[in-house]
């Protein structure tokens, strides 16, 4: 399984699934995934991702056949695997706690399933030692797993998925074990072998910056169902309510009344001063702005007038807080070298330019 995997990468299609447990406390039937409908693409990247108790890792264990579907039907490469046990699909999972054999070497680990298979010898060594090269493990097949670091061990649990060349990989929070740094890297490698591969992959995480990172595409969840689905950049910048735009990324909420649009851009009043929003499609009356703190500039002149309440230099940007009007708004402002540095108390303005900002509730 080199760079150009011989095998097709499948898809999966959720039909409408859900999934009832029974409230422990107090006895009642409740949805934790309810009526998800979604199509996952071959050879995609797809996080589900959310907040605890949202959904996600059921989602994918009933993917995996670990749960199943109180309602709806799901579908791998066309084909309904409801009724199928987990090692009859044709998916692998990378769980978070690694689930490594302690007895095992490092060769053992990833050949375990091939073995399973009753694969040749001779075949089983190619296969691993072909996998092994490619999460950079190669001159550590004798080593015991518990000699191994947290991110060598992680690197080793991917190999054992990916050996077996299964048409759907599961990962099941795999990095939350890990420092911060040694996250980043496992993260941009895994990206990096799933691209190399082709194959279809879908992620559980609740850290919105790795899944930000990773993903063609974001499924966002809320109380077992979706809250909006779309590619890195449409969710960050276009989210459908507040609860998108506070969940990924930090953002600023300004209540506004929008008394026109030009069929580009709406005409919205904050405490009285106009300010344009581009928008694709009529507006009128109370509405919310969401604004990025990146997107926003500070000055003596501009747009709305503030009164700074917090100037921190934070090395690659200076963060502000300023108040507009009732309003607390956030400033990242971004290589501030050379720049005027505004101070506590200081008078100033802020600006945006329309295509940075979203309008919310018309």
């Amino acid at each position: 399984m080199a760079a150009n995997q011989s095998k097709e990468p499948k898809g999966v299609r959720l039909d409408h699934i859900s999934k009832i447990y029974q409230n422990p406390k107090t006895g009642k039937d409740f949805y934790a995934v309810h009526d998800v409908d979604l199509e996952i693409k071959p050879g995609s990247f797809v996080t589900l991702l959310g907040p605890s108790g949202c959904g996600k890792t059921t989602t994918l264990r009933m993917i995996a056949g670990f749960e199943s579907p109180d309602e709806g039907e799901i579908y791998l490469g066309g084909e309904p695997i409801n009724a199928l046990t987990p090692n009859k699909r044709d998916t692998a999972m990378v769980f978070q706690s690694y689930a490594l054999f302690p007895h095992y070497n490092v060769y053992d680990n990833v050949a375990y399933g091939l073995k399973l298979r009753k694969m040749p010898r001779d075949e089983i060594r190619e296969k691993v030692t072909r996998i092994l090269k490619l999460v950079e493990l190669s001159d550590m097949e004798q080593r015991m797993t518990n000699q191994l670091s947290g991110g060598q061990q992680q690197r080793v649990a991917l190999a054992r998925a990916l050996v077996v060349e299964p048409g759907v990989l599961l990962f099941d929070e795999p990095l939350s074990n890990l420092d911060a740094k040694l996250r980043v890297q496992m993260r941009t490698e895994i990206r990096r072998i799933q691209q190399a591969l082709g194959i279809t992959a879908i992620y559980v995480t609740h850290d919105q910056s790795e899944a930000m990172a990773i993903s063609d595409n974001i499924i966002l969840m809320k109380d077992g169902v979706i809250a909006q689905m779309g590619s890195p950049t449409e969710i960050y910048y276009h989210p459908k309510s507040e609860f998108v735009a506070d969940f990924i990324g930090e953002c600023n909420f300004l209540d506004c009344r929008v008394t026109g649009w030009d069929g580009e851009n709406a005409t919205a009043e904050v405490d009285g001063h106009p300010v344009q929003v581009k928008t694709d499609r009529p507006a009128s009356g109370d509405a919310r702005i969401v604004l990025r703190p990146e997107a926003i500039e500070i000055a003596d002149e501009g747009q709305l007038p503030c009164t700074v309440e917090l100037s921190c230099f934070m090395g690659s940007y200076q963060n502000y807080h300023v108040r507009v009007g009732n309003t607390l708004v956030k400033i990242a402002d971004n290589c501030p070298i050379g720049r005027k540095t505004f101070k506590v108390g200081d008078h100033a303005f802020i600006s945006f330019r329309s295509e940075c900002a979203h309008l919310l509730g018309v």
